[in-house]
């Protein structure tokens, strides 16, 4: 690009974060933010919340933590994405104390950071903090829940093994829940051997909103070979094939880059 005639901007620097992020290239993001020093764009506040991102997107929290913290100013953006660093990294306490650190600075929290925090507090565990929280988005914050919020709650509640008083959450829903809401509720019915009746009702709502989940057909396949109904289970195998769903094999991303450079010296 450069050669060209352009020079990156704010937003060229933006995008090739945000890329770095998504597949969690340390080394590259770290490039990337010594060109942002380079150029004195280390002051641009969108920048430094998608640095924020990228280095607890990439594992390395502590960078994250200590470039959020040496900021001269931020936002609802920049708190907002440090919880949710936090959180994916299991780090569900440093979220939770995060919140309460910005609720005092006078910062109105919205409804993406009410998720981040409960998201945090589901990975974490952290069920009464969690609980607190959605009371007092509805109670003090007046904020509506959507189904995201409503998923992460059944996934904090489930993880913990309350998967009756997740079920009646969903029923309690001013609006009809979605598949991922049911699928939260399935998989904690499996995760707690709560499989026989309402691990077959969630299975059974989420196929009616989407019948191609083959992760819900596999998982009903094996609530009834656990109860040995072996019809059952073949014939939920037979119906996946029907609807055209497949199980996909699992893949992941390593960045090996300092390996492979070893690898070439040494045959050299």
């Amino acid at each position: 690009m450069e050669p060209e005639g352009f020079s990156p901007n704010c937003f060229t620097f933006t995008s090739l974060i945000a890329a770095c992020a998504n597949v969690a290239a340390l080394q590259c993001g770290q490039q990337v933010h010594g060109g942002i020093f380079r150029r004195a764009l280390d002051g641009n506040l969108e920048l430094a919340n998608a640095l924020i991102d990228m280095y607890a997107k990439c594992g390395n929290i502590i960078d994250s933590q200590k470039f959020f913290c040496e900021m001269s100013c931020t936002n609802l953006v920049s708190w907002t994405s440090m919880m949710i660093g936090y959180g994916t990294r299991g780090y569900g306490k440093e979220a939770v104390e995060l919140f309460d650190e910005m609720v005092r600075s006078g910062i109105r929290p919205d409804q993406v950071v009410f998720m981040a925090v409960l998201h945090a507090c589901s990975h974490a565990r952290l069920v009464d903090q969690g609980m607190r929280y959605f009371n007092c988005m509805l109670d003090d914050y007046h904020i509506k829940p959507n189904q995201e919020i409503y998923g992460c709650v059944v996934c904090l509640l489930g993880r913990a093994g309350r998967v009756e008083e997740a079920y009646h959450l969903i029923r309690s829903m001013p609006f009809m829940a979605d598949e991922p809401v049911w699928g939260a509720l399935l998989g904690a019915c499996k995760a707690h051997n709560n499989l026989s009746k309402l691990g077959k009702f969630a299975a059974k709502k989420a196929l009616a909103l989407k019948p191609n989940m083959v992760e819900t057909y596999v998982m009903l396949s094996n609530i009834y070979a656990a109860e040995g109904k072996w019809g059952e289970a073949e014939r939920m195998r037979k119906l996946m094939k029907r609807a055209g769903s497949k199980k996909e094999a699992g893949r992941s991303w390593i960045e090996m880059h300092l390996m492979i450079s070893r690898v070439i010296e040494k045959s050299c």
